[in-house]
């Protein structure tokens, strides 16, 4: 999910908001006529926010006091708004600065909200200045250790072996077998199996936190209003899981590649912060980067796995081309970790062999 938000309201929409079913809409202007008196709307204004790459999507409407509010539209027969809620007050809680839900209609999928801007980290990001940016990234690294301080066992669901096995065969099942036209067998499905329940089992074993699950750039907000922090959006398939997921999450991004002095340089300071606060007392994690930089690695391999097969998947069955375009990226993050580690050497040589790339000679980042 990915909120466009204006800050600047104006009482006349900019892109107005069109309806594929009628009987939706008319259960919508039902509901936006009940609340907008009691929550000081402006119905008129209504307009497109923005959509995501599920079945949601989002529309701003002004306030008669002269800020705005987020609508999420999410039919029930498609989104399980629930989680959205649920984690939404987690987040609360926790002191972050993420969306209130001020009304839900659970049975119709409409949802009120307050509004975090239009402006995201990833609009504020010079890409070309690694320096640059490192400022907005202690914000994030800061965001972040707050939330998994938050944490509780048993109150979000777990990322166990059955899930990061779950995300793992979306590569074979849909980067391979249908972008690739590679139906895996005999040999080639061995070294998959192989090399899949070894990054399970590696990743299994770091302690588990909050896990937000898409915590990079696109999904965090500048500043807004006389709020200070960043906020924080895409929280509903939150669990709870490896405290390795979402810094490898922040500095191996779906859509910004950074060379890899600045991406030890973040993830070092976030260490140091997590270490302070006690979240790094798993075996030699408090007194060696090392060995908690190698697990952030291959969470990040697990990431990317799975992405490139999300991505490939929105592509030929969504009809969202725009996604798989992203997919060097990640074939390049994922042959980058491979070729740090013997025991993936037989998961490299296959993954080149499908892409027809040239095997990696010592190890280089590289911006993409």
């Amino acid at each position: 999910m990915r909120l466009s938000m204006s800050p600047h309201p104006s009482s006349f929409p900019t892109d107005p908001v069109t309806w594929t079913d009628p009987a939706r809409q008319a259960l919508f202007d039902r509901w936006i006529s009940h609340i907008a008196h009691t929550q000081g709307l402006v119905p008129t204004s209504l307009r497109i926010a923005s959509a995501d790459a599920s079945f949601r999507r989002y529309l701003r409407v002004d306030t008669v006091q002269g800020d705005s509010r987020i609508v999420m539209d999410a039919p029930p027969d498609k989104e399980n708004s629930e989680p959205f809620v649920r984690i939404a007050a987690l987040m609360k809680a926790a002191g972050l600065n993420a969306p209130e839900v001020l009304d839900w209609h659970e049975a119709d999928g409409f949802m009120l909200l307050t509004d975090l801007g239009d402006a995201t980290m990833m609009s504020a990001i010079d890409p070309e200045r690694p320096q640059a940016n490192h400022g907005l990234y202690m914000q994030a690294v800061d965001t972040l250790v707050q939330w998994q301080l938050a944490s509780r066992p048993g109150v979000l669901p777990p990322y166990d072996a059955a899930l990061l096995n779950r995300e793992l065969s979306l590569f074979p099942d849909w980067y391979l077998a249908q972008h690739r036209g590679v139906q895996l067998q005999g040999a080639q499905r061995e070294v998959f199996d192989k090399a899949f329940t070894l990054i399970v089992q590696r990743n299994l074993a770091a302690p588990s936190v909050y896990v937000h699950r898409d915590f990079m750039p696109r999904n965090l907000m500048m500043p807004f209003g006389a709020n200070s922090q960043l906020g924080v959006l895409d929280f509903q398939d939150a669990v709870y899981g490896p405290i390795s997921y979402d810094i490898a999450s922040l500095m191996r991004d779906a859509f910004l590649t950074w060379d890899e002095d600045f991406v030890l340089d973040i993830t070092i300071r976030y260490w140091e912060k997590a270490r302070k606060a006690g979240l790094m007392d798993f075996e030699d994690w408090h007194s060696d980067f090392g060995a908690f930089y190698r697990a952030v690695e291959w969470m990040g391999l697990q990431r990317h796995l799975k992405v490139a097969g999300i991505f490939a998947r929105l592509t030929l069955r969504d009809g969202k081309p725009k996604y798989l375009a992203d997919a060097p990226r990640f074939l390049h993050y994922i042959r980058s970790t491979c070729d740090r580690y013997r025991e993936l050497g037989p998961l490299l040589k296959l993954i080149d062999e499908i892409e027809g790339t040239t095997p990696q000679v010592g190890f280089a980042y590289g911006r993409m």
